[in-house]
């Protein structure tokens, strides 16, 4: 058994969120397209003498080192359901945007878990790890999979998806955080009265991501949150704005936000954007990746 396990897991962009009215629970039926980008936090865990987080990186201050943390809660759930102590050290090693939408918290909750399950060797099956992903949040078993997969429930029951090429992407991260309880509550104050509709794939977008065809995708990607973002957070306009000035085929907030997301059509296209957005002042840093990129995965360990 190794004494160090070390595990790569991915950013997401959803390239489709529709949602639906709120639910008795409090929680919104989901259709969502998640796509996974190669932006990647690493977590690696190794034995201690009790549960301990540490976290570096970009933004690496604003991230919680206690039980709030997602990758706590993974280590806790698993040793829970294996009579254990969850005795570990994790450090994070950040990547992702922290607060931008982009499934950061979820990633690490997916990495911690795979990572401790590895170190421990629970032999947990893929179904149970996924069953603890659901309860630790709507976006995990997402940030597990990886790839391309459509959530539906709030998010959580995945249906992998093909995808036929590369798409290339470039991400813009903005001067603050959105809170993603506060967007889904704007959400429902702007569609109070109104009859939501219930969330649906749609079937344009799944054949262009099975086709690869970015032409095909960009005229089919949506987020039902951006209107909700942007009414909290208005600058977020002359983000999109800039970006498709500079030949983004599309531009969307990603996720609750308030990360802006662009589709290029090749690399060179992307670092045109990208290198535009940087030089417009609307956005505080701006990376570029390309899609799909796998799920976690163990990089170093057993």
């Amino acid at each position: 058994m190794s004494v160090t396990v070390t595990v790569r897991v991915p950013a997401k962009v959803n390239v489709q969120l529709a949602v639906g009215a709120a639910r008795p629970d409090g929680f919104h039926d989901l259709a969502n397209v998640f796509l996974a980008v190669g932006l990647y936090d690493e977590v690696t865990v190794t034995p201690a003498d009790e549960l301990r987080i540490t976290c570096a990186g970009p933004d690496a201050a604003q991230v919680p080192l206690d039980v709030t943390n997602l990758a706590a809660r993974a280590a806790i759930a698993l040793a829970g359901r294996r009579g254990i102590e969850p005795a570990v050290h994790i450090h994070i090693a950040k990547d992702i945007p922290v607060a931008g939408g982009m499934a950061g918290g979820s990633a690490d909750g997916a990495g911690a878990l795979l990572a401790c399950d590895t170190l421990w060797g629970t032999g947990a099956s893929r179904e149970e790890l996924l069953d603890i992903c659901a309860e630790l949040g709507s976006d995990v078993p997402f940030s597990l999979v990886g790839g391309a997969a459509l959530g539906t429930g709030r998010g959580e029951k995945l249906r992998v998806l093909d995808v036929g090429g590369t798409f290339h992407w470039v991400f813009a991260m903005a001067g603050r955080g959105l809170s993603t309880p506060a967007v889904f509550r704007e959400f429902d104050r702007l569609t109070e009265g109104l009859d939501v509709p219930e969330p649906v794939a749609s079937q344009p977008l799944l054949d262009a991501l099975a086709k690869g065809d970015p032409d095909a995708l960009a005229a089919a990607v949506s987020n039902d949150l951006q209107p909700a973002a942007l009414s909290l957070f208005p600058e977020l306009a002359d983000t999109l704005a800039a970006g498709r000035s500079a030949g983004a085929l599309a531009a969307l907030v990603s996720g609750s936000g308030p990360t802006t997301a662009f589709l290029a059509r090749d690399p060179e296209s992307a670092l045109k954007v990208a290198e535009a957005l940087k030089a417009s002042g609307t956005c505080r840093t701006v990376r570029t990746a390309s899609a799909p990129a796998p799920g976690a995965s163990v990089v170093a360990g057993n």
